[in-house]
């Protein structure tokens, strides 16, 4: 096989690769010996069909798993240079029918090439100059009172009520929301019970049912909040008919072992150590996202060069469907985001380069340091987000993956990435800071914008978000939207 260098420009190569019809030959002649002793042709015993008769029923279709064979192993031709392929190369082959059928027939060299970016050399660097700081908010036992309370509250009994509902009394209501006289999906519940002042429904809603009675219907208007999960919903006025069908007054809130146990556990002590391990671990993850993402602003500020273009194209690609699925789902425009599609466009293409950069020096950084993804821990993420899903898709999900390699990679990638993460966090300066609950949860993206100018922010702050659930996710995958009804966001609902 000769391999010959015709183009070096950049990250970009080609390379043309001659294979001699020789080596085809003695190829073909190896998988027609092999087949000698195993075919079954009429007319001839077992292991005594001639070559010459093989060569001509099998000859070409054997040439062409040969042909394959060799295409197959191109990066191993790319691995012998040296180098490392940023995505899978380009071949380009005659397309002459006549030329084919000479390689196939073995008559001619077998000529190709491949066209493919490299990876470029990552020096890495000393991490002795990398200092984070770990924001903590160590959590009162009056926020873990407060949350036991809130759990408690599910055991609390209701008995009817004669009269006007008043705030900390249960309604059962059936309601229909509408947007522009139009109702929408997910905005309609029947025989729901509310306590009202609990905050489990969007701003305004249960205020607006303080003072109903059983067999009133009320035109309850709301503006759902800018951040709502449902993005087509976000920040648009609705209305919901609503009829109370019941009204409840609530029965003492008793908060004892025997509560506990009426949830299935031994003590108050286990329910307060389950709902300070929650809490815990809900603030950690912030903690754990906001560490992260100064460790690779840093690495992203230490490392400057030149990205693989088709890899920032196929991420660029992804993210722009993204922020066009989005807006299309919120029916908004750039112009409502007060930008352009040009000037988004630019955004989103340095957020692209950006992910690539960081993607190629955690991964250098992980190979230098053996870091890797063990099959049980793959297990393990597989089954986490197998069970992210209903219980009816969960067997249809996992067979996905298991029948899907590259599936499989997306759960590995950022696996790895969060261990490369802890391995880093073990090599540079990281100061524990304590703060407030709501220096914790304050958005760094709104903080830095506050004394910007206002054109854009929007954009920067959609491009931060974006990056934030790159880096950390994952998940490849989402998790499930929530159906769009006026609840909260039980994860909000939470944390307030």
């Amino acid at each position: 096989m000769q391999v010959t260098e015709t183009l070096n420009s950049g990250l970009k190569r080609e390379i043309k690769v001659v294979v001699p019809a020789s080596d085809m030959e003695a190829k073909l002649v190896a998988r027609l010996s092999d087949a000698q002793g195993k075919a079954r042709i009429n007319g001839f015993r077992p292991g005594k069909v001639p070559m010459q008769h093989l060569r001509k029923m099998y000859g070409k279709s054997f040439m062409a798993e040969v042909v394959n064979e060799i295409l197959n192993d191109s990066r191993t031709i790319i691995t012998g240079r040296g180098e490392k392929a940023a995505m899978q190369p380009e071949v380009i082959m005659t397309e002459d029918e006549k030329e084919a059928e000479k390689i196939l027939a073995g008559g001619v060299d077998f000529e190709f090439k491949l066209n493919y970016e490299v990876i470029p050399a990552i020096e890495i660097k000393e991490f002795s100059d990398i200092k984070v700081e770990r924001p903590v908010y160590d959590v009162p036992e009056s926020e873990i009172d407060e949350q036991v309370k809130r759990v408690a509250e599910s055991t609390r009994s209701y008995e009817p009520k004669d009269g006007k509902a008043a705030d900390g009394d249960r309604v059962t209501i059936d309601y229909v929301g509408k947007i522009d006289g139009e109702a929408f999906a997910g905005g309609a519940g029947t025989d729901q019970p509310l306590v009202l002042g609990s905050k489990e429904f969007i701003p305004g809603f249960e205020d607006q049912l303080v003072g109903t009675k059983a067999g009133d219907e009320k035109l309850v208007t709301v503006t759902f909040p800018e951040n709502y999960q449902a993005e087509h919903l976000a920040g648009k006025e609705a209305t919901f008919d609503v009829t109370v069908k019941g009204v409840e007054k609530p029965g003492p809130l008793e908060i004892n072992d025997e509560t506990a146990k009426s949830l299935g556990l031994e003590s108050l002590d286990k329910l307060r150590e389950i709902v300070r391990g929650q809490l815990e671990n809900q603030f950690g993850s912030v903690t754990r996202q906001k560490v992260k993402r100064q460790l690779l602003d840093q690495l992203d500020s230490a490392y400057s060069f030149e990205a693989p273009s088709k890899l920032v194209d196929a991420e660029f690609n992804n993210i722009w469907a993204q922020v066009n699925r989005d807006l299309e789902a919120a029916g908004r425009t750039f112009a409502d985001e007060d930008t352009t599609e040009e000037e988004a466009r630019a955004e989103y293409l340095r957020l692209a380069e950006r992910r690539v950069r960081l993607g190629l020096v955690l991964a250098e950084i992980g190979e230098k340091a053996a870091v890797t993804v063990t099959d049980e821990e793959l297990q393990r993420g597989l089954f986490e987000q197998v069970r992210r899903f209903p219980p009816e898709q969960q067997q249809q999900v996992f067979e996905f993956y298991r029948s899907n390699p590259e599936a499989v990679n997306t759960l590995r990638a950022p696996m790895f990435e969060e261990k490369v993460v802890d391995h880093l966090l073990g090599q540079v300066s990281v100061t524990d800071k304590k703060v407030s609950k709501e220096e914790l949860m304050a958005d760094d993206e709104e903080a830095e914008t506050k004394a910007k100018p206002a054109k854009k922010a929007t954009s920067k702050k959609a491009a931060a978000k974006a990056d934030e659930a790159k880096a950390d996710d994952a998940a490849g995958a989402d998790e499930p939207k929530k159906k769009a009804a006026p609840k909260k966001k039980a994860a909000a609902k939470d944390a307030e």
